[in-house]
């Protein structure tokens, strides 16, 4: 959300597109009735605080495969 240039009343965001990885073009329109002005602005990246740190690689979590066990009329554990 952004303020309306003209009134200072909120605006929705109607929509927006990546220019490229770091740059993104929003157009909005004012929620004021009486003012309905629509707008574009550009966001862009200006620093990166923080990034996550590299670890290494970790082992995949293996978890032990069993047997299905079907409760049912139609599932494998019904036989005649």
């Amino acid at each position: 959300m952004l303020r309306c240039p003209l009134c200072r009343s909120a605006s929705n965001t109607r929509t927006s597109r990546y220019i490229s990885d770091q740059t993104k073009e929003a157009y909005y329109q004012c929620t004021n009735i009486e003012c309905s002005c629509t707008f574009k602005s550009v966001e862009s990246l200006d620093k990166i605080i923080s990034q996550p740190t590299l670890k290494a690689a970790a082992k995949p979590i293996t978890v032990p495969v069993t047997k299905r066990r079907t409760l049912g009329r139609y599932g494998s554990g019904f036989q005649l």
